[in-house]
């Protein structure tokens, strides 16, 4: 993509090329990799008991918008594609099935809950959320714009809550759950600048 030109945005105050990376840590491939060229994250996937549910919290409590569903009936499963877009984003998706499953799979961030049907009317079955012993997954991340403002609203909603924003050492972001127990992250991008300005 940029082959031909060497923009100065890339390049130091001294005209040296910039590093790949924005911080030190061992193992980092610092030379290019043009093969992953055009790789996007583009989704992370969690399983859920009861859809109606799940569409319920991260339709109305968490504002995302559903932007695709595909059913496997032979498989017994259903794919829940969710994303936070304004209305001018939300515009710009196909309202061709086809046209919208290849933009689902080329966006980023896209929340993707797996319903294997059934589960809903087992009253035993439950999914594991990372957080127990043994630890693995641990959590998504939402940024808000005011993370105390959120909160109060999680509040009246009452979600339940992990971390509110002023418990324990890390001040300022919180923790709550969704409907099958999986962590969610609220943050404000500038919160730890602001505190470190202030300390």
């Amino acid at each position: 993509m940029y082959a031909d030109i060497e923009p100065e945005i890339f390049k130091t105050k001294k005209g040296n090329p910039m590093p790949k990376h924005f911080e030190q840590a061992p193992g980092l491939h610092e030379g290019p990799v043009p093969e992953t060229e055009g790789y996007v994250f583009n989704q992370t996937m969690l399983r859920i008991k009861d859809p109606e549910r799940s569409m319920d919290f991260y339709t109305r409590v968490m504002g995302m918008r559903l932007v695709r569903k595909l059913d496997f009936p032979e498989m017994k499963f259903t794919l829940y594609f969710l994303a936070y877009l304004d209305d001018r984003q939300a515009g710009l998706v196909p309202a061709d099935d086809a046209h919208r499953t290849t933009y689902t799979f080329g966006r980023e961030a896209m929340l993707e809950l797996t319903h294997n049907w059934g589960t809903e009317s087992d009253r035993d079955f439950a999914y594991h959320s990372g957080n127990e012993e043994p630890q693995g997954f641990g959590h998504i991340g939402i940024a808000v714009p005011d993370v105390y403002a959120a909160c109060e609203r999680f509040e009246d909603l009452k979600v339940e809550f992990v971390k509110k924003p002023d418990d324990g050492k890390m001040k300022g972001l919180a923790f709550i759950k969704d409907p099958d127990g999986y962590w969610i992250e609220i943050l404000q991008p500038d919160m730890l600048e602001k505190q470190r300005k202030s300390s």
